[in-house]
């Protein structure tokens, strides 16, 4: 058997178990298995990433900057957008199917231990989160890396990637957002992701809502950890539109940084660059160490952030952006305005159920001109049905499609009639990892 179907064969094991949605408070079961093994996770540094918006490409500036250090480099991010090895990355490139199959080969008898024992005590089996970090903790000590930088999957305090201790604790911007599990208010979710500050960490994070930072500041004095925040500690002081990208000028906590390139498309990504920053100079230089000019420009130079703002076709121009919840959405809107010349939007829309799919809608509508709906395939997804009433009742001219090659077919066409439109695909990560599929196989770049 090839290592691409030992690997194969490994997610579709996961896919057996509990999917991502099926989420306990129940960090303990994946310390058990952790425990059995030995605990992997403590043997490198590790940023751990929380917040409602914008972890995955913090995470991947962190990873690129640390990485661009010299140091050996792993990054645990979700979900993914085509194939579930992008999930790890080791030195950069999403882990190798041969490791990822035999890290399955290591835990695997301890899993069928630990689902004994859940069994015995009346609880559900393992998932597929718990059982994926394990084996990203694994593959990053098999490696071996010297720094994991880790995304929470859910929440903080009892994400099963809370067992590991981060040397530095990362906010990303906090939201409403999973408010059935974390809380329906702001307070109440800053509670539970604040639950990732271990004792005598380093804490960055991006600006927050005044009772976000209040929770942030009251956890970080009680496990007497250090907090520094944007705006006040360290800041984006200005991004100018680059070929490709922007030139971000920041005052990090160690140094001040001018007109570096970081070749991403949106303030909100200078945003994020500059949160990365501050989490790097932490974690390398103790705050007091700024990061040298070559490596901070060999870091932001090899950034990409696949599914956030991603130029996938031209002629049209053709975006996909995940913005799965409100707050993804307004950032979407800011940087097509920024960005962008374009005088009409077509949006490729499907979004997941469980989402807040009428605040998404409500934020898209006043950037589009029209919309051309299409299925997920996914069990969660929401019916074209029920996205084509919100979008016409927002007063949008509405398409619906069988598939998302009909949708964005149509789309492209639309756009094609004019070179004042452009194409914006976006409401879900699952969507746009169908989409950036698809545009490879069309070859909408060529």
């Amino acid at each position: 058997m090839s290592d691409r179907s030992r690997a194969d064969a490994v997610y579709a094991e996961l896919l057996k178990r509990q999917g991502e949605r099926w989420v306990q408070p129940r960090v303990e079961r994946t310390r058990r298995v952790l425990e059995l093994l030995d605990d992997p996770q403590r043997t490198y540094r590790v940023v751990h990433i929380t917040g409602t918006n914008g972890k995955t490409s913090t995470a991947r500036i962190i990873e690129s900057l640390v990485r661009a250090h010299g140091l050996r480099t792993g990054l645990f991010t979700s979900p993914h957008l085509e194939r579930f090895t992008e999930r790890i990355l080791i030195d950069g490139e999403p882990v190798a199917d041969g490791v990822i199959a035999d890290a399955w080969g290591e835990i695997e008898p301890f899993l069928d231990i630990v689902d004994a024992e859940l069994a015995a005590a009346g609880d559900a089996p393992l998932t597929f989160f718990e059982i994926l970090t394990v084996l990203a903790f694994v593959a990053a000590a098999d490696a071996p890396v010297d720094v994991l930088v880790l995304e929470v999957g859910m929440g903080g305090s009892w994400d099963s990637t809370n067992t590991a201790d981060g040397d530095v604790a990362v906010f990303a911007p906090i939201d409403v957002d999973h408010a059935d599990r974390l809380g329906q208010t702001i307070a109440d979710i800053a509670a539970v992701k604040a639950g990732i500050i271990k004792d005598g960490a380093a804490v960055v994070s991006a600006r927050q809502a005044p009772e976000a930072e209040a929770v942030l500041r009251a956890a970080a004095a009680d496990r007497h950890a250090t907090i520094a925040f944007e705006g006040r500690d360290f800041a984006l002081t200005d991004d100018r539109l680059a070929v490709g990208g922007q030139l971000i000028s920041v005052k990090g906590l160690a140094g001040t940084y001018d007109e570096e390139y970081l070749p991403l498309y949106g303030s909100h990504q200078g945003a994020n660059a500059a949160l990365a920053i501050a989490a790097v100079e932490s974690l390398i230089g103790a705050s007091d160490q700024a990061i040298p000019g070559d490596i901070l420009a060999e870091g932001l130079g090899q950034v990409t952030s696949p599914g956030r703002l991603q130029l996938v076709g031209v002629e049209p121009t053709t975006i996909v952006d995940a913005a799965h919840n409100p707050h993804g959405a307004r950032s979407l809107v800011r940087a097509l305005d920024e960005v962008f010349d374009f005088d009409e939007w077509g949006l490729v829309l499907g979004a997941l159920s469980d989402k807040d799919v009428a605040g998404i809608v409500d934020v898209l509508a006043p950037a589009v001109a029209r919309v051309f709906v299409t299925p997920l395939d996914s069990e969660r997804a929401a019916t074209v049905e029920d996205l084509a009433s919100l979008t016409r009742g927002a007063g949008l001219e509405t398409s619906v499609y069988a598939d998302l090659y009909e949708a964005t077919t149509a789309a492209r066409e639309w756009a094609a009639e004019s070179d004042r439109r452009a194409v914006v695909i976006a409401g879900s990560v699952v969507l746009a990892g169908e989409a950036i599929g698809l545009a490879e196989d069309e070859g909408w770049k060529s």
